[in-house]
């Protein structure tokens, strides 16, 4: 094998770090009592709720994930603002959003819509938390792809949840929205087209997912009928190939961390391991999308959300202990790095009930030279290539979200001993507040209506009636 890739072992009793990354990573999977203790007082003595994301800074997930709080959820971004709903309706008096700006903004529009409009919802950080992604769909670009979309009839705009209040709000304003999540993605897709005659479906801003699902669907055209049924029961490989000409993406919207994943770790991936289990989000390039595709066609890999990517590494561990396997198994793990302790806490709770087993799992992190350094004393914040420390080198990049590293354990702590004090003390880690209108309605309003539209889907499996007739009305009103 060439140079190797950093990897984490995980054993029933250690960790096994190879290479600096893996090292970094794995400095707070046993993270300081201390530091628990602490914040599990504060939550209890605030009776505040933490909704995180998968991609936090290890050292905060690490605690986390031992504070053993009833109100803590670290998921994706489609189950945090359910988690905070849950946790208000429990008792939650405060709800701290760790994640980028976008996943606050929604928090509260969901809270909202569930009535609980009187519950704070904070932010760890004064400064704004963005996302290169979510801005993309703020810009000039993406504007006039959403009105070529509400030129073209009918059609229906699916917009990733990484987006502003404001982007959802601007866009269901121009064109019928709903709001997806890369674990939904797919059905929502298939279903309108399915759902609703000679539909338009406008996917956007990631690029990488939208050639992702263009890929996979024209996968599905050379597939046997049974298997496209399999994938959803009212297509066949006829009605996909006739949806392909109707469906677009955007071709100028990227990740920053998962634009790291391109040709030259597909081809070492192929090359170096053949026989690792392969798994990629959504948002990675397409040569890295191919590779997982081919490998879960093959039965060894998984493409999808970071839960997807998460419940197959449990199945995978589940099976081998069922088994009694004492090899070691090997998981790329093609998304941001950040996941790696939710994967350990996983992994460890499921060794630690056999405690003869032999087995060992291998977390191996697909990490190209071509890195995003962060420099904060730098008016940019983040630019292109491989800073010193923090596990980062030539060898091994940082996958590794800029962005979400703003949210710490120190500026966490910090925000929970504040909450006792006067509100008017933490008005700058409120959410980002909207006062243009638009189309003389709330940004809240109008731009929380995509997000109530999933909902409506998750529940039903069907796009809402209100939604089918917002397209149709429109549609009508096109000109002949």
């Amino acid at each position: 094998m060439s140079s190797a890739f950093p990897s984490l072992v995980i054993h029933a009793d250690r960790f096994e770090a190879q290479g600096p990354f893996a090292e970094a990573q794995a400095a707070f999977l046993d993270p300081d009592a201390a530091e628990v203790a602490r914040l599990s007082k504060l939550l209890t003595e605030t009776r505040a709720g933490v909704v995180a994301h998968f991609y936090m800074d290890p050292e905060l997930q690490g605690v986390l994930t031992r504070a053993g709080q009833e109100h803590i959820a670290i998921s994706d971004s489609l189950a945090m603002a359910d988690s905070a709903i849950d946790m208000v309706e429990a008792g939650a008096r405060f709800v701290v959003v760790l994640g980028v700006d976008f996943m606050s903004e929604n928090v509260r529009a969901m809270l909202d819509a569930a009535g609980h409009a009187a519950t704070p919802v904070y932010r760890v950080a004064e400064k704004a938390i963005g996302c290169s992604l979510a801005e993309s769909a703020e810009s000039d670009a993406y504007a006039a792809y959403l009105t070529q979309a509400s030129q073209t009839a009918p059609s229906l705009h699916v917009v990733y949840i990484n987006t502003s209040l404001a982007t959802k709000a601007q866009a269901q304003a121009l064109v019928p929205t709903i709001t997806c999540t890369s674990s939904n993605v797919v059905k929502t897709v298939l279903q309108s087209f399915a759902q609703v005659p000679d539909l338009h479906v406008w996917f956007g801003p990631d690029t990488y997912m939208g050639q992702n699902l263009y890929d996979l669907f024209r996968s599905l055209t050379e597939m046997p009928d049974d298997a496209v049924r399999a994938v959803h029961p009212a297509h066949d490989r006829e009605s996909v190939r006739a949806a392909l000409s109707r469906f677009h993406f955007f071709k100028q919207g990227t990740c920053v961390v998962h634009h790291m994943f391109g040709s030259a770790v597909a081809d070492r991936v192929v090359a170096d391991y053949a026989d690792a289990h392969v798994t990629a989000h959504l948002e990675v390039p397409g040569e890295m999308f191919r590779v997982a595709l081919d490998a879960q066609r093959a039965g060894r890999g998984v493409v999808g959300s970071t839960s997807d990517i998460l419940n197959y590494i449990d199945g995978r561990v589940d099976a081998a202990l069922a088994a009694k396997s004492s090899e070691r198994i090997s998981f790329v793990l093609g998304t941001e790095a950040g996941m790696i302790t939710s994967i350990v806490d996983s992994v460890r709770r499921r060794l630690a009930v056999d405690a003869s087993t032999k087995l060992s799992v291998e977390i191996v992190f697909p990490v190209a030279s071509e890195a995003i350094a962060q420099t904060p004393e730098h008016e940019l914040q983040v630019v292109p290539g491989v800073a010193a420390g923090e596990g980062c080198s030539t060898e091994g990049g940082c996958a590794t979200c800029p962005y979400m590293k703003m949210n710490s354990l120190d500026a966490t702590l910090s925000l929970l001993e504040r909450l006792s004090g006067p509100p008017s003390a933490l008005e700058k880690f409120l959410p980002r507040k909207y006062t243009a209108l638009v189309k003389g309605r709330a940004v809240a309003e109008i731009g929380g209506e995509p997000i109530l539209h999933m909902r409506a889907f998750q529940k039903s499996g069907r796009l809402p009636d209100a939604l089918v007739a917002d397209i149709a009305s429109r549609a009508l009103s096109q000109p002949a």
